[in-house]
């Protein structure tokens, strides 16, 4: 009896990936774990092992096709036996390099021509390239058009040759064919709504390409990333706030210990490390950004699962600090400085990504003022660093107002205002200023 290998999930509020690359291949024997098939989502890259050891059976989804989570992929027969080996070209079962040997008398039937002479240069462009990494539709189109693969730039997972690829070739590299969903109809007014008055068409937009424009297709995870951001703004109404924190004392802190940190632990201290410690106690006095929607309730959580956005090669991904409440200022650096090497070296997994419950994003020194980011699905909440730079303020010093240099930074904050109103969330951003303006840390 066969086994359905499943899309499992990959991750809090993944729901669908993009099967990237197969790894194995109908009629193939896998053993137990066995990577099998690679799958993209907005959060990872996933190899998806084997639950059996047995013959692929069938492969039921293409390269390049989106699946949801819990859909069938593949099937393996833990029963059936591997064919006896064949080889791959029916050609080679006979011998070609002589005319097979005739009884006396019998004229010989012209031989069957060598395989070289396939691969001539007389022979179909659909013939040569076969050995070239590409997807089934864009071998497809190849084979169609009488294209050599060989010939054509694949932008795929490790130059995989894709269909825009083929498209692309095909059209001397001037125009790229998109293929466009075709226009759905909106489905008609309940029958117990009042009449609605005309409404204008929402406007078309289009691009027509000219000499010299770059067409860059979007790769799956970009395509999942897109997805997922539309998805946040559509369904959480996005507030956001402001705070400028003093770090003057953060600085001097840091400064104090960054020589005895770095030969102690090996790492270097930055500056997230404090943010990401001082948001952890402020959720712990302000529990409503740590929460969720779920159906009509609101979930605070008890569990403090810091995401940390971080930039890869291949797009932003979230990995997470677990039970950041429970770590010292110490242990914080190192998760974060672990978390990041192993999504930028892509050896994070689908638990490194899983069960966040808050977000700080950190866009690294060139952050600019400051910017609000998009929540992170089904959080409620993400506060985005900005720059750190001295700046001239105003302080009272002996009883007297004077202009003074300090290293400052503003701090935005993003919340979903069905879980939480205007108060909490500013008292929550101001604690988080106070814990850094104090300075008080202890490693």
């Amino acid at each position: 009896m066969s086994i359905a290998i499943e899309l499992p999930s990959l991750g809090e509020s993944v729901f669908e990936g993009t099967v990237s690359r197969w790894l194995v291949a109908e009629g193939e024997r896998v053993e137990v774990d066995q990577p099998i098939v690679e799958v993209t989502t907005d959060k990872v890259d996933a190899e998806i092992p084997s639950p059996s050891a047995g013959l692929v059976e069938q492969i039921l989804v293409a390269e390049g096709e989106v699946v949801e989570v819990g859909a069938a992929l593949a099937r393996i027969d833990p029963d059936a036996k591997p064919a006896a080996e064949t080889s791959a070209n029916p050609l080679a079962e006979a011998p070609v390099d002589a005319p097979a040997q005739m009884p006396s008398g019998v004229p010989a039937s012209p031989a069957a021509p060598a395989p070289a002479e396939i691969s001539s240069p007389s022979a179909p462009d659909s013939l040569v390239g076969r050995d070239v990494a590409a997807t089934p539709v864009a071998r497809r189109i190849a084979e169609e058009a009488a294209i050599d693969l060989r010939k054509v730039e694949g932008t795929g997972s490790a130059g995989r040759v894709t269909k825009e690829d083929v498209l692309r070739h095909q059209t001397g590299g001037v125009a790229l064919a998109v293929e466009r969903p075709a226009p759905v109809a909106p489905p008609p007014p309940p029958p117990a709504a009042p009449p609605r008055a005309a409404v204008r068409p929402a406007p078309s937009f289009s691009y027509a390409l000219q000499p010299g424009d770059r067409v860059i297709p979007m790769t799956p995870m970009r395509r999942i990333i897109s997805d997922h951001m539309v998805y946040s703004k559509r369904t959480s109404p996005h507030v956001g706030t402001v705070a400028e924190v003093d770090l003057s004392r953060v600085v001097k802190l840091r400064n104090a210990h960054k020589k005895s940190f770095q030969q102690t632990y090996g790492r270097s201290l930055t500056f997230l490390p404090f943010v990401i410690h001082a948001t952890v106690r402020a959720l712990r006095e302000f529990p409503a950004l740590n929460a969720s929607i779920v159906e009509e309730a609101i979930v605070e959580k008890q569990a403090i699962h810091v995401g940390v956005a971080t930039e890869t090669e291949k797009g932003l991904v979230v990995p997470v600090v677990r039970d950041a409440d429970r770590l010292s200022l110490a242990g914080t650096a190192m998760a974060i400085d672990d978390l990041s090497s192993r999504a930028r070296d892509k050896k994070l997994s689908a638990d490194d990504l899983r069960g966040g419950t808050f977000t700080v994003s950190n866009p690294g020194r060139q952050g600019n003022l400051y910017g609000f980011a998009i929540i992170n699905q089904p959080q409620v909440g993400i506060l985005r660093m900005g720059e750190i730079a001295k700046r001239p303020v105003v302080r009272t010093l002996d009883g007297e107002d004077a202009i003074v240099i300090r290293t400052m930074m503003y701090m935005a904050l993003s919340y979903d205002h069905r879980a939480v109103d205007g108060a909490p969330a500013n008292g929550f951003l101001h604690r988080i200023r106070e814990l850094l303006e104090a300075g008080e840390f202890e490693f």
